[in-house]
């Protein structure tokens, strides 16, 4: 039997087997209601509501605190012997790295097709309200991870939510929080095996194949397929066995220099068109609220620009904490403030270019989709920058090829802090999942698992009901946590003789 056989003969018996479980878990995780011609689905709402609650809860944190939020980033605030492994703006990179991928370059696509330009507005609004979220769940993840004796340090839901409920509720919210946390590492491992390695190999190689001359082409056999599963397999695993240290030196890297890659690719097409700038604004502001796409009304915008957004961001989803739990601080809440840059830089910047892009080249495959053909995601992105550089599949293989590695990278730390409290923290588990991992990646060349990967996203968003009830029952400690930062932060002003911050805020002992 050849290679091809097996692998189609493997994805039908998987999707045989799993489409009936897939589907129910999708129905039940995804279920919408309609609203005004539209549907609406719940955990799209559950996640928006997050953020208003949170925006409110804190003062609109994200917007007050933003400056800083950059100084942290930019080492102002650092202190000497902070436990940790990495610094704030490798935690920042390292976690930026597993949300900004192909959602950013397909997902944008499909939703200003579904839901017009407007679905752009929405989208930003979507982001600013994730930043607070995300805030609140990265404070609780460095505030209640565990440092181990090697120094290297363990966070994430499966960790702030046993131990933060147990503080707040004794013995019964540790119970409590136990099975939730177990819940969440099996969320976070099966779909970072599924969703965050196989999915983004599978994307990446289709993408490579496409322009070294599609099927035929030199990597379009069964042998280039194996080849480039194997390579990015020893890359992640090299990448894998460094830690946390090794993926932020690389994300450090690949995540500045792939978006560097793709703004300059929006850049040069809206400079090109930069007359028609103000036209594609003004074209995205009364789309919102006077919409012209497939999705119809001001409220099939909306829904569908918060739903690209959240699905985007991933906050509230608590996989992010994961990776900010790492960093080198004293103080929790001042790893949130850098969080919160996270779905800025995600959803408010990157998917807003793409948006802006695909608007001012206005491609006829959008214009299609828009009258109702067929929504091509990354086709269309790729057209919209083709109307200004014709070699630009080229590019955005690079481009799809870094955002891949780096988010399997990502996914790959995710995964190995829920396997390992799910199984323990041996030399022998860890070992156990790093190869179990690397051997997803070379399926990812040549299994599509659809299936598996529907229910992988279904799961991921299972995991945002249990962490936001989490965070909602631990908001106060996350409000103390920050009160203590912007103490430390007036004293330090104070020391270097600056000016008292002129948006003080009352430290308070209890909320």
């Amino acid at each position: 039997m050849s290679l091809d056989a097996f692998t189609s003969s493997v994805d039908k018996a998987v999707s045989s087997f799993f489409e009936p479980i897939a589907t129910w878990l999708g129905e039940v995780v995804f279920y919408a209601v309609p609203v005004a011609g539209t549907e609406l689905p719940l955990i799209v709402a559950w996640l928006v509501v997050a953020g208003l609650v949170f925006t409110g809860w804190f003062g609109f944190v994200q917007i007050r605190k933003f400056r800083l939020a950059v100084d942290v980033v930019r080492g102002k605030y650092d202190e000497k012997g902070s436990a940790g492994e990495v610094n704030h703006f490798q935690a920042l990179t390292a976690a930026v790295s597993g949300t900004v991928g192909l959602g950013n370059i397909a997902g944008v696509a499909v939703a200003v097709s579904i839901g017009g330009p407007g679905a752009t507005f929405w989208m930003i609004l979507c982001g600013l309200l994730g930043m607070a979220t995300k805030f609140v769940e990265v404070t609780l993840g460095v505030k209640y991870r565990e440092v181990h004796a090697d120094g290297t340090v363990s966070g994430g839901p499966m960790h702030y939510l046993p131990k933060g409920l147990a503080d707040r509720f004794g013995s019964n919210g540790k119970k409590f929080g136990k099975v939730l946390a177990v819940l969440a590492s099996a969320m976070v491992l099966f779909f970072g095996l599924f969703g965050g390695n196989l999915f983004q190999v599978n994307q990446s190689y289709a993408q490579l194949v496409s322009v070294t001359g599609g099927e035929s082409g030199i990597m379009g056999s069964s042998a280039g397929a194996l080849f480039f599963g194997v390579l990015i397999a020893a890359l992640v695993g090299i990448v894998l066995l460094g830690g946390i240290r090794s993926i932020a030196r690389v994300t450090s890297t690949l995540v500045p220099a792939m978006a560097a890659v793709y703004i300059a690719a929006c850049l040069a097409v809206i400079l090109v068109n930069v007359t028609a700038v103000p036209g594609a604004v003004a074209t995205i502001i009364e789309g919102a609220f006077r919409p012209e796409g497939v999705a119809g009304g001001v409220l099939g915008a909306l829904i569908i620009g918060f739903k690209r957004a959240a699905f985007s961001n991933e906050a509230g989803l608590g996989s992010a904490p994961i990776a900010h739990s790492a960093v080198k601080t004293k103080h929790p809440a001042s790893e949130g403030l850098v969080a919160l840059l996270e779905p800025f830089i995600d959803t408010v910047f990157v998917c807003t270019m793409t948006a802006l892009t695909i608007v001012i080249a206005n491609p006829a495959s959008w214009r299609e989709a828009r009258e109702g053909g067929d929504i091509g995601g990354v086709t269309i992105t790729s057209d919209a920058f083709g109307t200004v550089l014709p070699w630009f599949p080229y590019l955005l293989t690079v481009a799809v090829l870094l955002f891949a590695l780096s988010t399997v990278l990502t996914w790959g730390y995710y995964c190995l802090k829920a396997w390992t409290y799910l199984f323990g923290r041996s030399r022998a588990s860890e070992l156990t999942f790093k190869v179990l991992y690397t051997l997803f990646a070379v399926a990812g060349s040549l299994l599509t698992l659809q299936t598996l990967i529907d229910m992988a996203d279904a799961v991921l968003f299972m995991l945002a009901v249990i962490n936001i009830i989490g965070l909602y029952l631990l908001a106060p400690v996350v409000k103390r946590e920050l009160n203590s930062f912007l103490e430390y932060v007036r004293a330090r002003k104070a020391g270097e003789g600056s000016e008292p911050d002129e948006d003080r805020e009352p430290v308070k002992a209890t909320v």
